[in-house]
């Protein structure tokens, strides 16, 4: 692999004629299409990430457009930081689910407002996150990544995923009961609908899934259009000023683990399909995405991530193309400032977000299974098996921890569970020479494309 991170993105140079990609090769970072040609593929970005985007508001009752304004702002700084060499799209983090439906209690639905007391103290627990996120970027890029790699082996990191997803079970059945047959609708629409289609279409499984129980919706009459017809067709989102409650940071800060983890594994998959060493930029990426983080945290969006549809459609289409995403970012920006589209958003009833959740909480459980998977975690060696199985069902029963004021519920306690447990394992082992040390990061096998939300 060549070290290309002391270069520049822009001014992007037009690959060949701009018009065609001859077999074999592809677009890279710093090279474009021709710009109408960008444009549509930076739309195509924008359609793949919407889906799933769009989700993370919903179901924690945050305003969407809201949120598609700071994923905008968040890809054009993640851009900027990364020095245009990192293809991203910062979308929403479903890390962040579980711990923002603990302060606001997962109670929104179609219709109703947020108690904003409860969405203010979330916030608060954004930005603790994006600024811890942003810290652990500053330490990566003058210290290097070795040290997260030592602290959080696959069987650590793949815990840390897993156990988020399972967590949240409870919310989504809460959205199902409440129209169960909408909700079996919008299930069966993605599950076939990712093996129905081929290409593009079949990466959009979520999305058309939502589209087709929205419209099963309609017809049981679940949807309500009453703030659509008052809402102005052009104008800001709506922001909302942050509280703090030192109390919610051990709901929050865990996520911060898992945030490392997408972001290195994004670094790593562009790193892979384009043939470039990109670790210089891990820890740009990381600060970056902390950064954003913070100032969606601020203004009331949600946490952002790299998104691994975006992965898909650059596998695809084989192009890198930072400008790409500069297009898919500003027409996010454009579309976040029409308050009616925002709203005909926010009708989607609670049994097609229950259908949605049922299948997207149970991705999120699998993709750290994913990660044991493709590293090859052995649960033959008792450091593993323990790590992984005190974890697991510490954030599924949701144990919860109060000390002093502070509330650390299944996710943190999880987390810390999973780190204490394998390192302390893994201190006797190497002083009694009883079992094999778990791999790191680094030692692992790395994968051919991988990128977690």
């Amino acid at each position: 692999m060549r070290t290309e991170d002391s270069t520049r993105g822009w001014p992007w140079r037009i690959h060949g004629d701009g018009k065609t990609i001859r077999p074999g090769e592809i677009v890279l970072p710093e090279e474009r299409m021709t710009w109408p040609r960008t444009i549509g593929i930076g739309a195509q970005h924008v359609v793949a990430m919407f889906g799933a985007t769009f989700l993370v508001p919903l179901l924690t009752g945050f305003p969407p457009s809201t949120t598609l304004f700071f994923t905008a702002i968040g890809t054009l700084l993640f851009l900027l930081i990364t020095k245009g060499m990192m293809p991203s799209y910062l979308g929403s983090s479903f890390g962040l689910l579980a711990p923002i439906g603990a302060v606001t209690g997962f109670a929104a639905t179609s219709g109703e407002k947020l108690e904003s007391n409860a969405m203010a103290l979330a916030q608060g627990g954004i930005i603790s996150v994006g600024v811890t996120l942003a810290l652990v970027g500053l330490v990566v890029h003058f210290a290097g990544v070795r040290w997260i790699e030592v602290t959080m082996p696959p069987v650590v990191t793949g815990s840390i995923v897993a156990l988020i997803g399972l967590n949240l079970a409870p919310a989504a059945w809460g959205w199902v009961q409440e129209a169960p047959l909408t909700a079996v609708i919008t299930i069966a629409a993605i599950i076939v609908s990712s093996v129905l289609f081929r290409g593009m279409l079949g990466r959009l499984s979520i999305l058309i899934g939502v589209l087709v129980g929205y419209g099963a919706a309609l017809i049981q009459g679940e949807v309500d259009f009453s703030t659509v017809a008052t809402a102005s067709w052009v104008g800001l989102p709506t922001f909302h000023a942050p509280a703090f409650d030192l109390g919610y940071l051990g709901l929050f800060l865990p996520v911060v683990l898992v945030l490392v983890a997408e972001n290195i594994g994004h670094v790593k998959s562009v790193a892979a399909m384009t043939g470039r060493d990109l670790d210089g930029l891990t820890g740009r990426a990381l600060f970056a995405d902390g950064l954003a983080t913070t100032i969606a945290g601020a203004g009331g969006g949600s946490g952002t991530t790299t998104y691994a549809e975006n992965i898909g459609v650059m596998a695809a289409t084989k192009i890198y193309s930072t400008a790409a995403y500069f297009c898919a970012a500003i027409i996010a920006l454009i579309l976040s400032l029409l308050p009616k589209f925002g709203e005909i958003i926010a009708t989607i009833p609670p049994g097609v977000l229950g259908g949605a959740a049922t299948v997207l909480y149970g991705m999120i459980g699998l993709l750290g299974v994913r990660i044991w998977v493709e590293n090859r975690v052995d649960f033959s060696n008792p450091i593993n098996l323990n790590t992984a199985a005190v974890s697991l069902i510490v954030a599924i029963a949701n144990y919860t921890w109060s000390p002093a004021g502070l509330e650390f519920a299944g996710i943190a306690l999880g987390t810390a569970s999973a780190i204490v447990i394998c390192q302390v394992m893994t201190l006797i082992a190497r002083w009694r020479g009883t079992a094999p040390v778990p791999r790191s990061g680094a030692e692992a096998e790395e994968p051919e494309v991988t990128d977690r939300r």
